[in-house]
């Protein structure tokens, strides 16, 4: 057997024995169960494993802390391929277990379960992906795009763009190409993009790219031809490294790229490393934060103790960090519904749904938790399920990622519509009656 062969596969079965672990160690003690739908194989590997291992890091760092409220985690991982069935046959095997929450991460996934979450009463939380539109919790009761949707991340890109011409003025007759993967994924900031290109009129070239995304060459042909004033990248595990590699063939410069939050980490430049020297990528709140106190606790609680689930090297990066941060939230929607329905006591899907709803992270809280200087406060209600849309922007400098931007808000007066817009035609096509303010108590 290759050694590649080797090393995934000690990979896939120490995931896999770590989660047993898990289980076996709380099955005599209350637990809460959480399912890690995730992929360490296939071509979107390279950046599913760091968060997946930063997602399970966190959650073995919560149980190290004691748990909430005595409550401590089980879990188990179910690999996915980032392929959509094979997604849903994993929530549909492990909801049964008596899911907390789900985190589907993939769009295509996250459109297939919200379809189920509402029967099941499990919560669908998509840290940074999914439906933008869900944002609406008067529509979209279960589902919780914390932090941040495509919407905020496209307009953080043009806020920056914009900044760097001197103004949203300075963008009429300018020309910006979307070179995007083709699925729901890549499609999410099309509709926040004609809408800043109607405003400001810039021209806007949409150039999708097959998945995995392995084969740009037409695409980038077109981007010389079209010379575009700025790319924006919307690409998810291969398709970013190509895409940067490509812009370097064809000589498109990099300080004129912007990925997306899943498009700016280490596994997306590192092998072109000087060549991707001057590509810049919004993030959302955090970026590389290997000086973090979150992860001074997890090298000394986790990884000190050897239950590290990854190599020690990856911790703080990019993507561990969303990993990490992905499972907090979410165990902060634990913590909350103990608040209301009984600390030391283990939730239901209901009532972790209702913690989720009433999130209220502030400074303190988050710099307790170990984010002090990652994240700003996030606050969720009935109706805004998404809480914050603070981001920034990072840049790489040849070896690593630099914060390059203030901090930037997704503006509320174009996001807002859409949203409205978008949950309404939602509601309207499923037949669905938005919720009232009696059902926000609830």
């Amino acid at each position: 057997m290759k050694l590649s062969k080797l090393v995934l596969a000690s990979t896939l079965v120490a995931a896999g024995a770590s989660g047993l672990m898990a289980g076996n160690a709380f099955a005599q003690a209350k637990e809460q169960f959480i399912p890690v739908l995730s992929y360490r194989t296939g071509p979107y590997a390279p950046n599913g494993v760091p968060w997946a291992n930063g997602y399970v890091d966190y959650i073995k760092l919560t149980n190290a802390r004691g748990g909430i409220n005595g409550v401590k985690f089980s879990f188990e991982e179910c690999e996915t391929g980032y392929d959509t069935a094979r997604s849903v046959e994993c929530y549909e095997r492990l909801k049964s277990k008596g899911a907390s929450f789900v985190q589907p991460l993939s769009t295509g996934a996250t459109f297939a379960i919200t379809e189920k979450a509402p029967a099941d009463k499990i919560p669908v939380v998509t840290v940074g992906y999914g439906r933008s539109e869900s944002a609406d919790g008067s529509v979209f009761k279960w589902n919780f795009p914390i932090a941040g949707t495509y919407w905020v991340a496209a307009d953080a890109i043009m806020q920056a763009i914009a900044k760097k011409e001197g103004g949203f003025d300075k963008l009429k007759g300018k020309k910006i190409s979307l070179v995007y993967h083709d699925s729901p994924f890549g499609k999410e900031p099309i509709p926040l993009l004609q809408e800043r290109a109607a405003m400001h009129g810039f021209n806007l070239t949409l150039l999708p790219v097959t998945a995995p995304g392995v084969e740009q060459k037409a695409t980038w042909l077109q981007v010389r031809q079209n010379r575009p004033d700025y790319v924006v990248l919307w690409g998810w595990g291969v398709m970013n490294s190509t895409a940067i590699k490509e812009a370097q063939a064809t000589g498109y410069p990099r300080e004129k790229m912007y990925g997306v939050w899943w498009a700016g980490a280490e596994p997306d430049v590192k092998d072109v490393a000087e060549g991707a020297k001057g590509y810049n990528a919004v993030t959302m709140q955090h970026g590389a934060e290997p000086n973090s106190k979150l992860v001074k606790d997890v090298m000394a609680m986790v990884h000190g103790k050897g239950q590290g689930t990854g190599p020690k090297e990856e911790v703080g990066q990019v993507l561990y960090m969303r990993g990490a941060m992905s499972a907090m939230l979410a165990i902060e929607g634990v913590r909350a519904a103990q608040d209301r329905f009984g600390k030391g006591k283990v939730m239901t899907g209901e009532q972790i749904r209702w913690g989720l709803e009433n999130l209220n992270l502030t400074q303190p809280k988050l710099d307790a938790l170990g984010f002090a200087g990652v994240m700003r406060p996030i606050s969720t209600s009935c109706m805004d399920h998404m809480g914050a849309s603070w981001a920034r922007i990072h840049t790489w400098d040849g070896t690593k990622w630099q914060f390059t931007s203030d901090w930037l808000q997704g503006d509320e007066q174009i996001i807002k519509p859409l949203v409205k817009t978008t949950a309404a035609k939602y509601a309207a096509d499923k037949k669905l009656t938005p919720r009232t303010p009696a059902d926000c108590q609830s």
